[in-house]
């Protein structure tokens, strides 16, 4: 099964378009969700569609883990240099890597090093 991502708005349209063009099914959460749409509401599309999230903000992280649930999974980039093409690298580089933990569902956060996993659900 591919995996399917939403981007929520604190990813680049340019990470996205990237990472479209390598292959991943991708969209940002304004393709699917008004901008305005709360955290929660996000997680329960994801949820809904089995799609991993992939964010900068932490509060996705906290909703899944504190849901007891086994998805949707996140990928939680926590990066100092923020920019398009730096945010863009470092999915691009460790998705593949992770991608049977993301199925299974997971939280990971990714920073510029190294990357850590926590299965769900969080206990």
């Amino acid at each position: 099964m591919k995996l399917k991502f939403i981007a929520d708005m604190h990813i680049s349209p340019l990470t996205v378009k990237q990472l479209q063009k390598d292959g991943y099914d991708i969209v940002r959460v304004t393709d699917k969700l008004h901008a305005t749409s709360s955290d929660n509401e996000i997680v329960h599309l994801a949820h809904k569609e089995q799609a991993v999230i992939i964010t900068q903000d932490l509060d996705f992280s906290a909703i899944v883990a504190q849901s007891g649930l086994h998805g949707p999974s996140v990928v939680s980039l926590r990066v100092s240099n923020a920019k398009p093409d730096m945010v863009t690298r470092i999915p691009s580089t460790v998705l593949p890597l992770i991608e049977t933990e993301l199925a299974e569902g997971s939280i990971v956060s990714i920073d510029e090093k190294e990357y850590r996993i926590k299965r769900l659900p969080v206990k």
